[in-house]
C-alpha cells in the first residue's frame, strides 16, 4: 500500500514541471519574436533610390546592401573590386553620382529618403553591409546582422564565409 505523503510529492512535481514547461515555451517563443522582429524590411515602393541614369527597381531575390561614404576613396576603391555572388546595392551617404558596373549599383538618394534609411536600419557608422531578401514585389527583409567594417578589404571574406 502506497503511503499518502509520497502523492503529495509527486502532485507538486508534476505541477512545478508543468509550470517550468510553460515558462520555457514562453521564453522560446519571447526570444524568437524578438529576434524576428529585429530585421527590418524594406518596400522600395516608398523608399526610391536612383543609379546614375535611373531609378532603381529591385528585380533579384536577395541583394548585399553596402552604406558607405564616398568621402572615403578607399572604401570606394575596395567595393569597386568586390567579386561576389550576390548584386551590391552600394548606398553613397553623399549621394554622388557613382558610375555602377558588374555587379555593383550605386545608388543614390534624396536626403528625406536617406535619412529615413539610416534610422530604419539603426546605421551609426560607415562601412555597413547587410543581406535583403524578397518577401514580395517590391518589399525585402533584412536577413542579417548589420556588420561594421572599419576595413572592407574583409568584406568579401567575410560575405563568402558566412553568408
Amino acid at each position: 500500500m502506497p503511503r499518502r505523503g509520497s502523492k503529495n510529492l509527486f502532485s507538486i512535481a508534476t505541477i512545478f514541471a508543468s509550470f517550468f514547461g510553460a515558462a520555457m515555451i514562453a521564453g522560446a517563443f519571447a526570444y524568437y519574436n524578438y529576434k524576428f522582429s529585429k530585421f527590418k524590411f524594406i518596400d522600395f515602393n516608398q523608399f526610391t533610390f536612383y543609379t546614375s541614369n535611373d531609378v532603381f527597381k529591385p528585380q533579384d531575390d536577395s541583394y548585399i546592401v553596402v552604406f558607405f561614404s564616398s568621402k572615403d576613396k578607399k572604401s570606394l576603391e575596395n567595393i569597386k573590386k568586390l567579386k561576389l555572388n550576390n548584386q551590391v546595392l552600394a548606398i553613397d551617404y553623399y549621394n554622388k553620382n557613382i558610375q555602377s558596373y558588374r555587379d555593383i549599383l550605386f545608388l543614390r538618394s534624396g536626403t528625406n529618403t536617406t535619412i529615413k534609411f539610416i534610422q530604419r536600419f539603426n546605421i551609426y557608422d560607415v562601412p555597413v553591409m547587410f543581406l535583403i531578401k524578397k518577401v514580395s514585389k517590391n518589399l525585402y527583409k533584412q536577413d542579417s546582422d548589420i556588420r561594421v567594417f572599419d576595413n572592407l578589404d574583409d568584406l568579401s571574406k567575410y560575405i563568402e564565409g558566412e553568408m
